[in-house]
């Protein structure tokens, strides 16, 4: 009978092998990590801290929170167990919320508040003259991110694991992009999160949003295809450009 590998040596070991294939962390390097507070973040983040400790580089680690002034959440919560874990977490308040009313953007609150969120994070990056952002997609939100380009004729594209942001003075880094969100989830049993609430706007967002609509198709795509995330993963690896549309490669050999 095969043994069964524990969910949290495979996500550090998942991540490390991204994390040395897409380059993401090097010697001296300043990372910012993006913490919303779910599993996914908080996941990466104690990945991250404990590569920290026994990678063979030194590279300084810094974690954000933006509080958009949703209703839904309290931050508290978050902020203790940051401080418990030892976490440089920064807490930035903001009126985003405010904002999405003011510009009467309800029934698509995701954008704006996306880029006003990208902006304050920047900014604090900027201040702690961190070099690199980390955010904590997973396998299957670039699976999702590939269908939703196709469907919507966006192109095709996903989240990259490593990419030049903020006009090319930083780079923005994915060190989940191998991990399925079912491992993560399953990771994160070894651990007693908080529970902060969620967006006002999540029921919303989960009965009429395009991603939510698309995770569930991907789910059961994955019930009638076994491994279809893993696949998906390698066809994204596999760009075959001359089997394409893209007239700017029409006459390559």
């Amino acid at each position: 009978m095969k043994k069964r590998t524990d969910p949290l040596l495979e996500l550090g070991r998942l991540a490390g092998k991204a994390i040395v294939d897409f380059n993401m962390i090097e010697e001296g390097d300043r990372l910012l990590v993006g913490i919303s507070g779910g599993v996914d973040s908080l996941m990466l983040m104690h990945v991250l801290s404990r590569f920290q400790k026994r990678a063979p580089i030194k590279f300084d680690l810094f974690a954000v929170t933006i509080d958009e002034g949703f209703d839904g959440i309290k931050h508290a919560p978050l902020a203790a167990y940051a401080e418990q874990q030892g976490w440089n977490l920064k807490i930035i308040k903001t009126p985003i919320a405010e904002l999405i009313i003011e510009k009467k953007t309800e029934d698509n609150p995701c954008g704006l508040c996306a880029r006003l969120r990208r902006g304050f994070i920047h900014g604090y990056a900027d201040e702690l003259n961190c070099n690199k952002l980390v955010l904590g997609h997973h396998r299957d939100d670039l699976c999702v991110s590939l269908l939703m380009s196709l469907f919507r004729g966006k192109g095709i594209k996903t989240m990259s694991p490593n990419i030049a942001a903020d006009g090319g003075t930083k780079r923005l880094i994915r060190p989940l992009c191998y991990a399925p969100k079912k491992l993560i989830e399953e990771s994160a049993t070894a651990f007693e999160f908080p529970a902060i609430g969620t967006c006002d706007y999540s029921e919303q967002l989960d009965q009429t949003g395009d991603r939510a609509t698309l995770e569930r198709i991907f789910q059961t795509l994955e019930e009638k295809f076994p491994n279809l995330g893993k696949s998906m993963l390698h066809s994204m690896g596999d760009v075959r450009t001359e089997t394409l549309l893209d007239k700017r490669f029409l006459n390559q050999p």
